[in-house]
């Protein structure tokens, strides 16, 4: 599924992205998911999208970011997403990290650090790694009071079912 292009400058853009994530968040912590979602942008339309779905699943790699580069790659017929930004709402962890430097991801936009598991700076940094042979342009921080407000509150709903 696409969107039309659209021509707006980056800092708006980034956040008009990050919107459509967080609405595929939201379809996540509606189904019981960590609210995660993710979407592939290639020359101003979305190519791909994705949501965390691992417990649905029963697939430890299901994450947003993981679905979204499946969703684009077949889009574009190609593994490689050369010129593609991928917007997500939480710092992408060292598989998914692993993924998007495999899929030559262009720019990682991604809203809340994960302290626990965080691959981009929180608590490894991948994507600064001098030795791996592609390096992703990171942005960190888009909407990230709305991405983590997501979170916190899916985990707080969680722990008053316990």
């Amino acid at each position: 599924m696409t969107e039309h292009s659209i021509n707006l400058d980056q800092q708006t853009a980034d956040e008009h992205y990050m919107q459509i994530a967080l609405a595929l968040a939201q379809e996540a912590a509606a189904a019981g998911e960590v609210p995660v979602g993710a979407i592939i942008v290639k020359d101003g339309v979305v190519i791909g999208r994705g949501g965390n779905s691992p417990i649905d699943t029963h697939d430890p790699t299901a994450h947003a970011e993981i679905a979204a580069l499946r969703d684009a790659a077949k889009n574009l017929g190609n593994y490689r997403l050369v010129g593609c930004s991928l917007y997500v709402t939480l710092e992408p962890c060292a598989m998914c990290t692993g993924a998007i430097q495999h899929a030559r991801i262009a720019r990682l936009v991604y809203g809340a650090n994960d302290p626990k598991t965080g691959a981009c700076g929180s608590v490894v940094n991948l994507m600064a790694e001098p030795k791996l042979n592609h390096h992703t342009e990171v942005f960190s921080g888009e909407l990230a009071k709305e991405c983590g407000a997501m979170l916190s509150e899916f985990f707080k709903q969680r722990r008053l079912k316990k």
